[in-house]
C-alpha cells in the first residue's frame, strides 16, 4: 500500500530515506523509493513515525495510516538558516530569532545602510541535547501554514529567543556563524514608531513572499498548489519545462503562501561591500538590490522611515505624516487597499511618489491574516497573454492597470535584458546639472549581474492607453525590440506628483552611475520642498 512520499524543504523526492512505524502490535520498518514513494503493508491505525537520512535532520511524527490517505512526509536538510519573527516590527517591538543550526552559532545584530553598521552580538547559541538548535519541519504543504520554528521542543521559555528593534529606523540583518564558518544572513524591517523623517521608503516584503520557495512552492512554482508527487528532477516533471503550451498563472484559484518562512533569496553574503556586484538569480530583485538605494539615500544625506508593504497595508504607516513616498525596485504585487490609499494621496491630497523600480503593482494579493496572503493571478496568465486580450496586468484583470498611477506598466519587451537610457526631453527639471542632452546616453554602470548592461533592464515598464494624458516621456532605456524602460513624470490636479522609472535594474545602478544618482537626488530635492 502506498503509505507517502519523503522530500526535502524543496519538495525534492528523498529516496533511500528509512522509516519505522511503530504501534501497540510491535515495529515495521521500510525505506522510501527512488520517486520518494513509500510503500508499506500496514493495518490501518495511528503510528509514531521516525524517519531518517544521513544529511537530514531525523525526526518523529504521529500519522494516521488509511486506505487512500497519502501522507508527505517533509525532511530538512542539514545546514544553516534563519528569520525574523515577525519579520516587520517599530523601534522598541522584540521579534523572534528562528535559527537552523546543526552545530553551535554566533548571532549579530547589523544595519544596512551605505555602510554595514554593527549594532551588537545577541550571543552564542548550543543547547545542551545534542543537535538541540536543529529545527523539525512540518510535514505537508508547510508553504500555506509556515514553517513554525522554534515551535517543536521550545516550551521553556527560556528557550524563547527575542531581539528588541533599535531605535533607529531601517534595514536590519541577522548575521548566523557557526563554529565551522558556515554563514547565513536574513533581513529585518523595523519601522519607526513615531515619523521621523519627510520620506518613507518601503520594503517590497510582498514580493519578498511572492517569490520565495522555501518549502517547494512559490508564486512560479507550483503557484496553484503543491503536486502529488515530489520532484525528482525539474526538467522532466515540471509542465513549465516539458508543456510547451504551458504558462504560468492559468489556474482558478491559488492557494496561500505564508510569511512564516526563511527566505534564502535575501541572503547577503559575508563582508559584501554595498558598491559590489549583486550575484545570484534572486538577489538583483529582492532586498540585497533595495539596500543599495538605501545605502544611496544615506550617502545622498536624505533621512528616511522605513517600513514594509506589509505594515502599509496594516495601516501602520500613515502616508499623510510624510511629503514624498518610495517604492523601490520590484514591488510587484500590493493589495487593493494599498493602491488605493496611495492614488488617493497622490491624486487628492498633494502626495509625491517615486517609483523607483519596474513591474511594480502588478498583482493584487490578499491578506488571509497578518502572516497570509493569497495571489489572484487569474487564469489568464500574465504579461503578454492578458495584453493580448486588452488588459494591461493581473492587477487591471480585477481593479484597474496600474498605469493610472504610475504612469507606465510592464510589458514582455525588453525582458531579462540591460541597457542604459537615452535622453527624450532635456528641457525638463530632472536632468538639471547633469549635462545631458536629448541623444545622449546615460545609466551605463550598474550593479546588475543577472542582466548586465545598465539601468534599464531585468523587467521594464512603458507609458500605454491607461497613463495620465498628462504624462511627459523623459528618457526611454536602449534596451532590445525596443524595450526600454520609460523613464515618465507627470503633476496631478491635486498637488501631486509621481517620477516614474521603469526598470527593477534601477536602484542597482544608483549607487555607481553619477547621472542615475544626479537624476535621482534631482527628483527628490524638488519633491521635498
Amino acid at each position: 500500500m502506498l503509505i507517502g512520499y519523503v522530500s526535502d524543504e524543496r519538495y525534492i523526492a528523498q529516496p533511500g530515506t528509512l522509516l519505522e512505524f511503530e504501534n501497540e502490535s510491535g515495529s515495521y520498518e521500510t525505506q522510501a523509493r527512488a520517486t520518494g514513494a513509500v510503500y508499506a503493508d500496514l493495518a490501518p491505525g495511528p503510528y509514531k513515525v521516525t524517519l531518517y537520512k544521513q544529511g537530514f535532520g531525523r525526526k518523529s511524527v504521529e500519522v494516521e495510516i488509511k486506505e487512500g490517505k497519502i501522507h508527505q512526509f517533509r525532511l530538512l536538510a542539514d545546514s544553516l538558516l534563519g528569520y525574523m519573527w515577525p519579520k516587520w516590527v517599530k523601534t522598541g517591538e522584540r521579534a523572534e530569532f528562528r535559527v537552523h543550526a546543526v552545530e553551535a552559532y554566533r548571532l549579530e545584530l547589523w544595519r544596512h545602510g551605505w555602510e554595514r553598521e554593527f549594532v551588537r552580538t545577541v550571543g552564542w547559541f548550543d543547547e545542551h541535547g545534542p543537535l538541540a538548535t536543529m529545527q523539525v519541519t512540518p510535514d505537508g504543504d508547510y508553504t500555506q501554514n509556515g514553517v513554525q520554528w522554534n515551535k517543536v521542543g521550545y516550551t521553556n521559555p527560556h528557550h524563547l529567543q527575542y531581539v528588541t528593534a533599535p531605535e533607529k529606523s531601517g534595514l536590519y540583518y541577522l548575521y548566523a556563524k557557526t563554529e565551522s564558518g558556515n554563514f547565513f544572513s536574513f533581513p529585518w524591517i523595523v519601522a519607526p514608531s513615531q515619523p521621523q523623517a519627510e520620506v518613507a521608503v518601503l520594503a517590497s516584503n510582498i514580493t519578498w513572499n511572492a517569490y520565495n520557495n522555501f518549502g517547494g512552492r512559490s508564486n512560479y512554482i507550483h503557484p496553484e498548489r503543491m503536486p502529488l508527487k515530489p520532484t525528482v528532477n525539474a526538467r522532466v516533471d515540471l509542465k513549465r519545462y516539458t508543456d510547451p503550451s504551458h504558462f504560468n498563472f492559468d489556474a482558478d484559484e491559488y492557494l496561500p503562501l505564508s510569511f512564516d518562512r526563511p527566505e534564502p533569496i535575501n541572503h547577503i553574503p559575508e563582508d559584501t561591500h554595498i558598491t559590489d556586484p549583486i550575484e545570484g538569480r534572486a538577489a538583483s530583485h529582492v532586498a540585497p538590490a533595495e539596500w543599495r538605494l538605501l545605502g544611496w539615500l544615506e550617502r545622498e544625506g536624505f533621512a528616511y522611515d522605513y517600513y514594509g508593504e506589509t505594515q502599509f497595508h496594516s495601516g501602520e504607516l500613515n502616508l499623510d505624516d510624510y511629503k514624498v513616498l518610495i517604492l523601490s525596485t520590484h514591488p510587484e504585487y500590493w493589495s487593493r487597499t494599498m493602491y488605493d490609499r496611495l492614488k488617493d494621496w497622490v491624486y487628492n491630497k498633494g502626495g509625491r511618489l517615486m517609483y523607483l523600480g519596474g513591474n511594480g503593482l502588478n498583482c493584487e494579493v490578499e491578506f488571509v491574516d497578518e502572516a497570509t496572503m493569497i495571489v489572484h493571478n487569474g487564469n489568464g496568465g500574465g504579461g503578454r497573454h492578458l495584453q493580448e486580450k486588452g488588459l494591461e496586468s493581473r492587477f487591471h484583470l480585477r481593479h484597474e492597470s496600474e498605469a493610472n498611477l504610475l504612469g507606465v506598466v510592464c510589458t514582455d519587451t525588453g525582458i531579462m535584458t540591460g541597457a542604459p537610457y537615452r535622453v527624450l526631453d532635456d528641457s525638463h527639471w530632472v536632468f538639471s546639472g547633469t549635462g545631458l542632452r536629448n541623444g545622449d546616453i546615460f545609466g551605463r554602470q550598474s550593479l546588475h549581474v543577472r542582466c548586465p548592461g545598465g539601468a534599464s533592464g531585468h523587467e521594464t515598464d512603458k507609458i500605454s492607453a491607461s497613463s495620465p494624458p498628462d504624462v511627459r516621456l523623459l528618457a526611454k532605456g536602449l534596451n532590445p525590440d525596443d524595450g526600454g524602460a520609460e523613464i515618465v513624470h507627470y503633476e496631478t490636479a491635486g498637488g501631486g506628483q509621481v517620477f516614474s522609472v521603469g526598470s527593477i535594474s534601477y536602484t542597482s545602478s544608483i549607487a555607481v552611475d553619477e547621472d542615475i544618482s544626479r537624476i535621482t537626488a534631482n527628483v527628490l530635492d524638488r519633491f521635498l520642498r
